[in-house]
Parts: C-alpha cells; structure tokens; sequence
C-alpha cells in the first residue's frame, strides 16, 4: 500500500533541510535532515497512531524524494523517530506578548 505524502519545505540552510510532512489535508508529522560529508541524519517527528510499516514506508519515501535527489553522496541515512502528540508551537513573539499583558 502507497500512502500519498506531501512535504512542504519548512526553512533550509547549507546542511539541512526541515520539512512538515501532509496527508491529504492533515499534517502527519515533520522531517529535519542534517546533511554531512558522508551520511544524512534524519530526525522525524509523526503522529500516535502511525504504525510501525507505516513509519518504515514514510521513511523510505523520504529517502526517494528529499534525500536522494539531493546530490549528495552519502554511506548511510540514519533517521532517528519520535512518535507523540504535537504540544505547541513557541517563538519569542508569543513570549513577547505575555510580557505586555
């Protein structure tokens, strides 16, 4: 079973890349890749209910689609996986406008 997944860059820098990862329209989880001389470190952020097949299938489709077109020659993809629940999003804005009250 083919799951259809969408990745919308979320920022880049030279060495790394992070991504929110979509199903149809819900937001499934995140992806940051580290880029280095050799190997791709991935850390991959997903829901409570994905299944371990499901995880597994996720990261091989990151690898078709982000990693290997990078053109980036690499000896391993080593992603490590966190499986939760989203908490929140902070910035220092937010903080900044407790501050006023």
């Amino acid at each position: 079973m083919t799951l259809d997944y969408r990745f919308e860059r979320d920022c880049r820098t030279p060495y790394s890349e992070a991504y929110v990862i979509a199903q149809a329209d819900e937001l499934v989880g995140r992806i940051d890749l580290h880029f280095t001389t050799n190997l791709v470190n991935g850390t991959l952020c997903v829901g409570e209910n994905m299944t371990a097949e499901e995880i597994r299938e996720l990261i091989d489709i990151i690898d078709e689609e982000l990693v290997l077109p990078s053109d980036i020659p690499r000896e391993d993809f080593i992603v490590s996986v966190y499986q939760g629940r989203e908490a929140g999003v902070f910035s220092d804005e937010e903080f900044d406008d407790d501050d006023d009250d």
